[in-house]
């Protein structure tokens, strides 16, 4: 069913006459007449009874009753998928890792969907191999996590670094230190979120160029729950520095060489960069309000 001749035949009904009807759509009159026979033949029903005075048939009433209602619907149908293909709508799946998603995360995206209002986002929050996975899978369009594992078929592009920090009970022993070396970490309980932890991984190969890699270490779920349990002296833990800011009841210190740095990034399918649409405007205004941009040329591609 043609679109031009509902709204014509809406026009006919509202000015009550071929003619004006011609002359508000800037139409030719012939024009109106044959998009009216087009209408009528296609639905198989007189609409408009004519004459000196025109008239709506019953037919025409119950068409014009519903024709109002799908011609609002295909407009607004069309500025969807217009809005959706100039990226102003659409749904992004965004995968994220902890301290990012609690501490960074929400005041970014509250101020990038007051810019884009008809862009929904859902938040899949988890570690960087779970995230890695579930992009393979298509179950998410990009994450912002840490480096992941040497994969196939995965794009990484670094953004920015957090600032990690050692946190301790305030009568703990290394307390007294100001900067905390890596191998001072031995013979105290290291608080850390999982075996395959980053931070875990990066200081045993620091430690196992010190010639010792012997950790006593706690798994605790979650990053964020993490400084309770130093305000409980169940252990010492690396943490981002954006997450202890105003954690009381216990030290912080900082750390030396490379512990201090984390890299954070984008992920995504090889063949899904660079994004198109909505996922494009996402993934740029990441970049843009993220903290601490990397030098452009350190974005490294993960595939064998």
């Amino acid at each position: 069913m043609d679109l031009k001749a509902l709204k014509t035949f809406q026009m006919i009904v509202q000015q009550g006459s071929f003619v004006r009807a011609a002359q508000e759509m800037n139409y030719a009159q012939s024009t109106v007449t044959m998009q009216m026979q087009k209408l009528e033949a296609e639905l198989g029903v007189q609409l408009i009874e004519r004459g000196k005075e025109i008239g709506l048939t019953e037919a025409g009433r119950l068409f014009y009753d519903q024709s109002l209602q799908i011609i609002k619907n295909m407009e607004h149908l069309q500025t969807r998928l217009s809005d959706l293909k100039s990226g102003e709508s659409g749904h992004i799946r965004l995968g994220v890792t902890e301290p990012t998603a609690s501490y960074r995360l929400p005041a970014i995206l509250g101020k990038f969907m007051s810019i884009y209002p008809n862009i929904r986002i859902s938040v899949d929050i988890s570690n960087t191999p779970a995230l890695s996975e579930r992009i393979l899978k298509g179950e998410i369009d990009f994450a912002l996590c840490t480096a992941p594992e040497l994969e196939s078929g995965l794009f990484y592009e670094p953004v920015f670094q957090e600032e990690f920090v050692a946190l301790m009970p305030e009568n703990h022993p290394l307390a007294q230190k100001e900067v905390i070396m890596p191998e001072d970490f031995q013979g105290y309980r290291l608080l850390i979120t999982s075996a395959t932890c980053p931070y875990r991984r990066k200081l045993e190969v620091v430690l196992q160029e010190k010639g010792n890699v012997l950790l006593d270490t706690m798994e605790i779920g979650s990053m964020t729950a993490l400084k309770f349990y130093v305000e409980n002296e169940l252990g010492v833990a690396l943490v981002p520095k954006i997450m202890v800011q105003e954690t009381k009841g216990v030290t912080v210190r900082m750390v030396s060489g490379n512990l201090i740095h984390m890299t954070f990034g984008m992920l995504c399918k090889e063949s899904a960069y660079p994004f198109q649409l909505a996922g494009q405007k996402l993934y740029k205004y990441l970049k843009e309000e993220l903290p601490r941009p990397l030098r452009v040329g350190e974005a490294a591609q993960y595939s064998p």
